[in-house]
């Protein structure tokens, strides 16, 4: 990726399952990994083999995917294997600052999705006395299915402090603040933000390029105000994908929406036209719920396989529902074992999260495994990062996530909510526009 000719690395043929680059091996400390802008920084620990070298590099996939289009890739984009996400305060004061910012945020992510470096002079070819355009960790990389996509918070549109940038009338009636659900220990500083980017790649460095140099071209306009990396995708966006697993060891995501799902699609997650013409730069879009999910790791390591099934609801080895079947078996909430008792047990997950108990809603999922060190007393502050894009939080989060939050024993016993966020996705950005363009006409 980011060669200095900038022409972009060929495409390779397409693969359900693409090899992991050696820096797939690199795992992450720290969530606050962001731009040499915000101050932050990437520790990173090369997986050692036996013999104490590094581990045989495995070749990445090259292929690009492209960024202009109906909807922003990295929504039904098969979900790639690594993640940095950040959301940003913006600090410019005026409407065309603002917009400058968005523009100067286009250019540069098409570009990286292209497999090409930022800017006109990239990494190496701009002038000695200047800071190069492009901060060159990529150089040589392919684009590993490079997406950026990116979504709008509430507090863009108006905050404490009133409204913003002209933009009160624009915004959108599902664009909530989340309620406080039951057993909710959100940190402020891992929470909300005006802007989302979502950089997905299936390479770790490419994505960590990506949102360090959109806070780089973002100084003096917008600051970090969290980021999160992600690794290992607990779930899968494409039927060609196998079902990955989370850190309970569990197949995640089996009754996902994906991509191949047109009417799904359109019922549960594009953004259909509003009545309100305040509401139609939305159209086509989506909404984004993120949520950082700690897991009581060294807990659930002490708890016994029977009770872990029967908490989650599914076999541990093949996914498949209690109720008997395969992994994509449909589960049967009706069917009695021993002592005349439901087979899938009516506090387990599958049973609250199944669209059986929400009014049929369903929702598209591209959370990541997260791993960010140990906490003061040497436990793993690890878990998911949920997110989910739904056509509206209201109808499609909010009252399935209270009914967990109040009923599901793994997530009252084993689950703790520190991060959260909801963020408008625009829909897609078109040649020579720049993303979010419909919020200013």
């Amino acid at each position: 990726m980011f060669s200095q000719s900038k022409t972009p690395a060929p495409a390779e043929e397409n693969s359900a399952s693409p090899s992991m680059s050696r820096r797939g091996l690199l795992t992450y400390g720290g969530a606050a990994a962001a731009g040499a802008a915000a101050g932050a920084a990437v520790t990173v620990l090369i997986t050692q083999n036996a013999g104490g070298d590094a581990a045989p590099a495995a070749s990445a996939s090259s292929e690009s995917v492209p960024f202009y289009g109906a909807q922003q890739a990295g929504i039904v984009t098969a979900a790639q294997d690594r993640l940095h996400m950040a959301a940003f305060d913006v600090t410019a004061t005026n409407r065309d600052d603002l917009i400058s910012l968005l523009k100067d945020w286009t250019a540069a992510s098409e570009a990286m999705s292209a497999g090409r470096e930022a800017g006109d002079t990239g990494a190496v070819n701009g002038p000695y006395d200047a800071p190069p355009e492009d901060t060159g960790e990529a150089l040589g990389l392919s684009a590993s299915r490079l997406t950026i996509t990116f979504g709008f918070g509430r507090t863009l549109f108006k905050n404490d402090a009133g409204t913003r940038f002209g933009l009160d009338s624009r915004l959108p009636e599902g664009l909530i603040d989340l309620p406080h659900f039951p057993g909710d220990a959100l940190e402020d500083n891992r929470s909300g933000g005006d802007i989302v980017i979502q950089a997905c790649s299936d390479d770790p460095q490419v994505a960590v390029h990506v949102i360090r140099n959109l806070a780089r071209i973002a100084f003096g306009r917008a600051t970090i105000r969290w980021s999160q990396l992600g690794f290992g995708r607990t779930s899968s966006t494409s039927r060609e994908q196998q079902t990955p697993r989370n850190l309970f060891g569990f197949k995640d995501g089996t009754a996902n929406v994906k991509a191949q799902d047109d009417e799904l699609l359109d019922k549960h997650v594009w953004v259909p036209k509003s009545s309100s013409a305040g509401e139609d730069w939305l159209t086509g879009g989506s909404y984004m719920v993120v949520r950082r999910i700690r897991m009581h790791i060294e807990i659930w390591d002490r708890t016994s396989l029977g009770e872990q099934e029967t908490l989650i609801g599914r076999t541990k080895g093949s996914g498949a529902p209690l109720s008997g079947g395969e992994e994509f078996s449909e589960p049967d909430f009706a069917r009695a074992g021993r002592d005349n008792k439901p087979l899938i047990a009516t506090d387990s997950h599958v049973r609250l999260a199944h669209a059986q108990s929400n009014s049929g809603v369903k929702m598209l999922r591209r959370g990541y495994n997260f791993t960010d060190g140990s906490d003061s007393l040497g436990r793993l502050d690890a878990g998911l990062f949920f997110i989910a894009f739904v056509t509206d939080p209201r109808s499609h989060y909010v009252p399935m996530q209270m009914a967990m939050a109040q009923k599901d024993r793994l997530a009252v016993e084993y689950l703790r909510h520190t991060g959260s966020g909801v963020f408008a996705i625009p829909p897609g950005i078109q040649a020579g526009g720049f993303v979010g363009e419909g919020l200013f006409s």
